[in-house]
């Protein structure tokens, strides 16, 4: 399977017309996603777009999955997330807490208004997840017929992963072995495989996180050049393209579960 990007699938909410997309709103349960991702570096072997490119493909995946039984569409993937961290590589678009916050808020609001039950954001990058774990909270404040969802792709990992992943710890995270297999598998061409160069992650707190799928209670703020010196973070010498395809399809069936389950509580 090779992944064609939004303008592929039947879901996309740019491929309706106006009153199509007011049609699918106004049905029982239906569900908007919104897909927010990222522009940054990613080492010296991934493209700076890896986290919008993945966070759409999921979130795609998972809608096309239930269309036939769900009302559903999917936004076009909030390009730019909040980036600071990766600032010191080059090649990174990051936009200020409080406006990326204040555009997301925008989104909703005006999307919203074609009658949609259920607002799923789906987030494909890590210094994303307080922003969207706020706008949850400030977007269902406004939207009280409205239920708010937001979630990371890759947490849904977490359930399966050890099954799939050869790294140790510290062996998934930024540009690692889970992100380098899902590119290999979703988009080969825009991976450099001469260079698969990245430093495994070393929080030297217990209590932070250690890689994409393993987190932990506390939440530290770094610089990436702190942990590694190309900006990849992890072992993507261990990834390949059977495991970006088996990490995707198991994506697959737990977006496609969450999603049937908010469907089922918002007829």
């Amino acid at each position: 399977m090779s992944f064609k990007g939004a303008a592929a699938n039947s879901v996309s909410w740019g491929n309706h017309t106006a009153d199509e997309i007011g049609e699918i709103g106004d049905r029982n349960g239906s569900i908007l996603v919104v897909p927010v991702g990222s522009v940054e570096q990613h080492g010296n072997h991934l493209p700076v777009a890896t986290d919008s490119i993945l966070v759409e493909a999921v979130a795609v995946l998972g809608a096309e999955r239930v269309t036939d039984d769900v009302p559903i569409l999917t936004l076009p993937t909030f390009w730019s997330g909040f980036s600071p961290h990766h600032l010191h590589f080059g090649g990174t678009v990051s936009l200020e807490f409080e406006h990326m916050l204040g555009a997301i808020e925008d989104v909703a609001d005006t999307a919203l208004e074609n009658g949609f039950d259920a607002l799923v954001l789906l987030n494909g990058h890590g210094g994303n997840m307080s922003l969207i774990d706020s706008a949850v909270s400030t977007i269902g404040v406004d939207h009280d017929d409205v239920e708010v969802l937001g979630l990371t792709y890759f947490q849904l990992a977490s359930g399966f992963i050890d099954e799939i992943r050869e790294s140790d710890i510290g062996g998934m995270a930024h540009g690692g072995e889970f992100e380098t297999s899902l590119m290999l598998h979703l988009r080969e061409e825009l991976v450099d495989v001469d260079r698969l160069d990245g430093t495994y992650m070393d929080e030297p707190y217990d209590l932070g996180t250690k890689d994409l799928v393993e987190g932990g209670p506390l939440a530290v703020y770094r610089g990436f050049e702190e942990y590694s010196a190309s900006g990849a973070i992890g072992d993507p010498g261990l990834a390949s393209v059977g495991k970006g395809e088996q990490i995707f399809e198991l994506l697959g069936d737990e977006l496609e579960s969450l999603l049937r389950d908010v469907h089922d509580r918002n007829r």
